[in-house]
């Protein structure tokens, strides 16, 4: 199976298009590539119930963050306070990095092109 390009990184500020938590904004925690999904914080959380291993041990309810697709998310744009749609800007000649990728490339908003 092929991997997904995914232009949201883990760390970036995020903004739920659709499903139950529309309209959340929140960190992403984990791009998982080889099925196009990201996990959100406080974003698809269900709750799990788990039995207890010993038997002095009590059962426990879990909550786990489930992934979501890449497509229910956009980036969120500090100054334009919503999700944007982002543009790569080379700036200035940077030397390559050690992992063979060009260095110098920041994600530009859109609409207000500023920095994101």
């Amino acid at each position: 199976m092929a991997k997904t390009k995914i232009k949201i990184k883990k760390g970036d500020t995020v903004i739920v298009n659709s499903g139950k938590d529309k309209g959340k904004k929140s960190k992403v925690l984990r791009v998982i590539t080889d099925t196009g999904r990201i996990i959100v914080e406080g974003v698809g959380e269900v709750k799990k119930r788990r039995k207890p291993k010993k038997s002095n041990e009590k059962g426990q309810m879990l909550v786990m963050a489930t992934p979501i697709h890449v497509s229910n998310v956009a980036l969120f744009c500090g100054t334009c306070t919503k999700g944007v749609r982002t543009r790569v800007k080379m700036e200035g000649a940077k030397p390559a990095r050690p992992n063979g990728r060009s260095g110098g490339r920041i994600r530009i908003c859109v609409k207000c092109k500023g920095v994101i």
